[in-house]
């Protein structure tokens, strides 16, 4: 009875190690204040809830832009390093957490001495090499956590995956905007180079109109070289724009992680139409709590406070069980007999006496969450700029536009009545020149800056968060 008692010592003590609950020293975690103001600026009046944004795909109308969308998110290269980044973190968390259970196995060993004729024990005549089999399941240096040290550290790592994991989400977030930031710049640099092949044939009509006036002797050698160089100038601009457009096109390229397809759908006309007309960015600064990169801070934050905890808890001892229960022989045929059953049970301890490298790695731990809560707090602050940023832009985009619009009506007219002065010989060609050189500035500035609008809106609801989906992420390539 008393053998089968030693012979079971070692798995109550397994037990008793796994029912043991680890203290923590870690400090108790506490957020830290958002250190921003309670409401963002241009917005309504206090008390209003922050909804949850749409997907992309109900805020991105343009089904060409969808598509496009839908290629980076499976072949973009930085979002492919953000997923697998994700499971270089997973498996990092599974080997820390596996040292919180012991590691039991199976073994088999063979010992052979060969000890001299004057040093055997039996003299001379006695077998020259001496041979032991053992054979069990053994648990190898077991550490009995009563100090938390190994669930700090397994808190820690899960804490780094789940930041990994909202690095990931803000990659993927990052990568929608840069696509539509992207094929928007495409569309402008497009529209910019309609404007220019019809501006180009309007100024080639004037300078037709200019020479016949020329030849009968009514206009002078200063009106035709003035409608020559406006004719120069769009041309100029236009080649401009076939190399912004060469440029945007390789841009969106790169971002795709592919050649853009031929045989993407049909755009929608580019405007305000290919974007949510309002998104639903809420009021309160709280909303910023829903940010992929404010919530993997805050996991970061914890992840150092838990490392605060390991540290402290190497002041303590450790103590660490190995044990085998099986069986020993001299002969290998007999090594499983009945009567040949074997336990070793070796528990150690640990205490550092003179170890500064302790105490530094407290110090060191507790500087890194100063860090943490110092880097949660900048980013909060930077996102509270961005979404204010984007707000102000919303609040006042939209009226400039139609400032620019009204700008450009007045000036057709402008240009309109300058060419029946000229025709009718009241005023000079400069006349003409200067309302083709401001409507066509002004052409100009209303695409850039309904581009700029657009791209706004789209930073808008890149700052608030954005809307994701699990199945957006691409396939592992195993």
């Amino acid at each position: 009875m008393k053998t089968w008692m030693r012979q079971g010592r070692l798995g109550v003590m397994t037990a008793l190690s796994l029912a043991l609950a680890a203290c923590s020293l870690a400090p108790d975690y506490h957020r830290p204040a958002a250190p921003v103001p309670d409401q963002f600026p241009l917005t309504a009046a206090a008390g209003a809830q922050a909804s949850a944004l749409p997907a992309w795909r109900d805020v991105f109308r343009d089904p060409r832009l969808q598509a496009l969308i839908e290629l980076a998110l499976h072949n973009n290269r930085d979002l492919r390093i953000a997923v697998e980044r994700v499971e270089e973190a997973r498996a990092q968390f599974g080997i820390v957490q596996s040292d919180r259970l012991p590691t039991i196995g199976a073994q088999g060993t063979e010992q052979a001495t060969h000890t001299p004729a004057n040093m055997r024990n039996g003299g001379p005549d006695s077998p020259a090499v001496n041979r032991s089999f053992v054979a069990g399941v053994g648990m190898t240096a077991f550490e009995l956590d009563f100090f938390g040290r190994v669930r700090n550290l397994s808190e820690s790592a899960y804490q780094q995956f789940l930041l990994t994991e909202q690095a990931r989400r803000t990659v993927q977030l990052g990568l929608i905007a840069q696509t539509a930031e992207a094929y928007f710049n495409l569309r402008a640099a497009q529209a910019l180079h309609d404007l220019m092949d019809k501006t180009l044939e309007a100024r080639e009509g004037s300078l037709k109109l200019v020479q016949a006036r020329f030849d009968v002797g009514v206009a002078s050698d200063l009106d035709l070289a003035q409608a020559q160089a406006q004719l120069d100038t769009v041309r100029a601009d236009r080649v401009a724009a076939e190399r912004a457009m060469a440029q945007a096109g390789n841009a969106l390229q790169l971002i795709l992680g592919m050649p853009v397809p031929e045989d993407l759908p049909a755009p929608l006309p580019f405007g305000r139409d290919q974007l949510l007309q309002a998104i639903p960015a809420g009021l309160p600064s709280q909303l910023l709590e829903r940010r992929p990169d404010i919530i993997g801070a805050e996991h970061g934050l914890k992840a150092a406070n838990a490392e605060i905890g390991a540290a402290r808890a190497a002041f303590f001892p450790r103590i660490t069980l190995t044990g085998l229960l099986g069986f020993a022989s001299p002969e290998l045929g007999g090594l499983f007999g009945g009567s040949q059953r074997y336990w070793q049970f070796s528990p150690q301890i640990q205490m550092p006496l003179f170890a500064g490298g302790v105490k530094g790695n407290l110090d060191l731990a507790k500087a890194r969450n100063n860090i943490a809560i110092a880097t949660y707090e900048k980013t909060i602050q930077t996102a509270f700029r961005e979404v204010a940023d984007g707000l102000a832009g919303e609040a006042t985009y939209s009226r400039q536009l139609d400032a620019v619009r009204d700008t450009e009506a007045s000036a057709l007219r402008a240009l309109k009545l300058a060419e029946i002065r000229y025709e009718t010989g009241v005023d000079s060609y400069l006349q003409v020149q200067t309302a083709q050189v401001n409507l066509y500035g002004i052409q100009q500035q209303f695409i850039q800056l309904g581009t700029a609008a657009l791209s706004n809106r789209v930073e808008l609801y890149k700052a608030l968060g954005g809307g994701w989906s699990a199945a957006d992420l691409p396939a592992r390539e195993d």
